[in-house]
């Protein structure tokens, strides 16, 4: 069996919130969109009708995607991690982390989530990013080498809010 995707409850909610819009919502507008183009006549040369069908595969393909998702997950309870992180003062999934950048001195703060749940533009970084991967286990004060494409280094500065 496959290793359980690893999801926050505003996760696993946000993912069931687009599974019913593309379920209740965008399939039915696909469907519109199909018949509408059939009754133009002719299939083999209707561009409508093609976006229509490439519409309705990426749609299906991405309620499969969530369904099996959805089917196979573990819950990151965010607020035991926070209270746990307070007496270990340890990075883990579900921990929120300030960073600085060696060697510029910027600074981020970023919540380490699983894979399913990464969106670096929303400072959320999947345990299994190269980020992700050197702060796990990591304490404040901490500097760790972030093995990428180009490596680099970042201070733990500190975890939690």
């Amino acid at each position: 069996m496959a290793e359980k995707m690893k999801l926050t409850k505003a996760g696993v909610e946000e993912l069931e919130r687009e599974l019913r819009t593309l379920i209740d919502v965008t399939r039915e507008e696909v469907k519109r969109q199909l018949a509408e183009a059939r009754a133009q006549g002719d299939l083999s040369e209707n561009a409508d009708y093609d976006a229509a069908r490439n519409r309705q595969a990426e749609v299906e393909g991405r309620i499969k995607q969530i369904d099996d998702i959805l089917s196979n997950y573990e819950i990151i309870d965010v607020d035991e991690e926070k209270s746990s992180k307070k007496k270990t003062n340890k990075v883990g999934l579900g921990s929120t982390v300030t960073i600085k950048f060696v060697e510029s001195g910027k600074e981020a703060k970023y919540m380490i989530v699983g894979t399913v749940e990464s969106d670096p533009f929303n400072f959320k970084i999947s345990n299994a990013s190269p980020l992700g991967e050197a702060l796990i286990g990591k304490t404040a004060g901490d500097v760790v080498e972030v093995k990428a494409k180009k490596i680099y280094k970042v201070e733990v500065v500190k975890v939690g809010a």
